[in-house]
């Protein structure tokens, strides 16, 4: 195999993940909300992580990072915007830079809105992306520190990414995330069908992360914002696709 993909659940609804090139062997995490269930992840596979990399600054993304340094000092990598909240960091990095794991090379995407600084990494030839809680299974992260017209910037750029890109989201929201686009885009035949599959998965203890983007541009109303439907739905026929984007976050908000 080019690469492995491994999803580990961690603390209540936090998703991290291992990386690993299937040529050289070598492995990244990506995020540590929690060491324990990484480390276990890790050692059942006999392999061992040579980078973290570290989407953005919020304790449930970051807090493991010490407990695994300490069993593994592998080279950190984080946004050099956001290096002052981060861990340190061994390689600050922007939008345009990449990240090299063995024959795997990783685009580094500002996708800031969530968090001013948080950034994506984009791997091709795994066809993957680590979003965190950027994009999200039916949804897009609470605009703590950015605006709407920033997050809507960052949507656009990740919707260039090609459809059979996994996206590797930050946390299993997703139920409650359909539970709102439903009211959005109650005629969404694909939408209507998703949520059914969600909340079958859900009752048996599946997890719906990570998600396809073909998937999420059929169903996700926080990257459909110029679909007829929603735009009727919200009664805002000729708005701009931002300010039609504004408004979703702002419903959301207060759902």
């Amino acid at each position: 195999m080019a690469y492995e993909l491994i999803t580990i659940p961690c603390l209540s609804d936090n998703y991290a993940y291992l990386l690993r090139c299937g040529t050289t062997g070598e492995v990244a995490v990506i995020d540590v909300p929690e060491a324990r269930p990484i480390l276990a992840a890790l050692e059942s596979r006999g392999w061992t992580p040579t980078q973290v990399w570290l989407t953005h600054h919020h304790y449930d993304h970051v807090d493991g990072l010490p407990d695994l340094l300490a069993a593994y000092p592998a080279q950190v990598v984080g946004a050099q915007a956001d290096a002052h909240r981060l861990p340190p960091l061994d390689l600050a990095v922007a939008e345009g830079d990449t990240v090299t794991l063995g024959n795997l090379t990783a685009e580094v995407i500002d996708v800031s809105g969530h968090t001013i600084g948080h950034i994506a990494f984009h791997v091709p030839a795994a066809k993957c992306a680590f979003t965190a809680d950027s994009l999200m299974a039916l949804g897009c992260g609470r605009l703590f520190e950015g605006t709407p017209a920033q997050m809507w910037d960052s949507m656009q750029k990740m919707l260039k990414w090609p459809d059979d890109t996994t996206i590797c989201s930050g946390h299993e929201y997703t139920a409650s995330n359909a539970k709102f686009a439903l009211t959005v885009d109650p005629g969404n035949a694909a939408l209507i069908s998703r949520a059914s599959e969600i909340t079958a998965a859900r009752a048996k203890g599946e997890p719906t992360v990570p998600s396809q983007l073909s998937t999420e541009r059929a169903t996700n109303p926080f990257l459909r914002p110029a679909d007829p439907g929603i735009r009727a739905t919200l009664g805002m026929p000729t708005a701009s696709d931002a300010d039609v984007f504004a408004e979703i976050r702002k419903r959301k908000d207060n759902f």
